[in-house]
């Protein structure tokens, strides 16, 4: 059961991404072009997913621990520093370019389409680029 909660999740999570169409990048660049085609039916979307979230949030974090976990696995760091800005603004320009983030261009891999299966490899040289360079400078902290 501790790997079919997450993969039923996923599932579910994949589908409500194909169903709102956030898996269709044309329909997310055209809720970006304001001045142009503007589709606003992804701010029902977001809405939904947000206020879905936070009461999800309250049920799940009103309990001692998780189900199949030890410990909730929460950020410790409530600051706005550099880098939170500097990765919010790739993530925003990233999909207002591509039309995908990382919730739509996952399960759009399903549809055997290039254009998912090049953001995403993109998305996991940036990921592995990132680690990286957070290794060097923690190695280079160390030795000064």
């Amino acid at each position: 059961m501790r790997n079919i909660a997450p993969l039923f999740i996923g599932m579910v999570f994949g589908l409500g991404i194909a169903i709102s169409g956030m898996a269709n990048p044309a329909k997310v660049l055209n809720f970006f072009d304001i001045a142009g085609t503007w589709d606003p039916s992804l701010v029902f979307v977001m809405f939904s997913a947000m206020f879905t979230a936070m009461a999800g949030y309250r049920f799940v974090l009103a309990r001692p621990k998780p189900l199949y976990e030890d410990k909730f696995n929460l950020p410790g760091s409530t600051q706005i520093d550099a880098p939170l800005v500097l990765g919010s603004t790739v993530f925003g320009v990233g999909w207002g370019i591509s039309g995908f983030c990382p919730g739509g261009a996952i399960p759009a891999l399903g549809l055997g389409l290039t254009e998912p299966l090049v953001f995403v490899i993109a998305m996991a040289i940036g990921i592995a680029a990132t680690r990286a360079f957070r290794n060097y400078q923690a190695r280079t902290a160390a030795v000064a």
